[in-house]
């Protein structure tokens, strides 16, 4: 096919205006060559998501704390959670600690 049979094309003449190749290359340069890209935002809109996931994951660890926290104002509950957790015992008695051996 010879350039003066290309340039009878329809196609060849659409993409030949100077328009056209001017919004493609504005296309392209803004889609991934830009600082402010699509490709930029759509990573940035992935760690977004992700620290939203994050925020949401802390604040019901937060809500569970202070649960917990308020059920440790009273004196019964803030004994037995130091008893479990941390062994401490009165003075007058004595902890075992029963450990069982895993077989393979």
């Amino acid at each position: 096919m010879k350039l003066k049979e290309l340039r009878q094309k329809r196609w060849f003449k659409i993409v030949s205006n100077r328009y056209v190749l001017l919004l493609l290359i504005f296309a392209f340069w803004m889609f991934f060559l830009d600082s402010n890209s699509w490709l930029t935002h759509h990573e940035l809109d992935q760690e977004v998501n992700e620290l939203q996931e994050n925020k949401e994951y802390y604040q019901k660890e937060i809500a569970k704390d202070g649960a917990t926290i308020n059920k440790l104002n009273d004196s019964f509950e803030l004994e037995s959670y130091a008893r479990q957790h941390y062994y401490m015992k009165r003075a007058n008695e004595d902890i075992f600690i029963i450990q069982y051996d895993t077989i393979d």
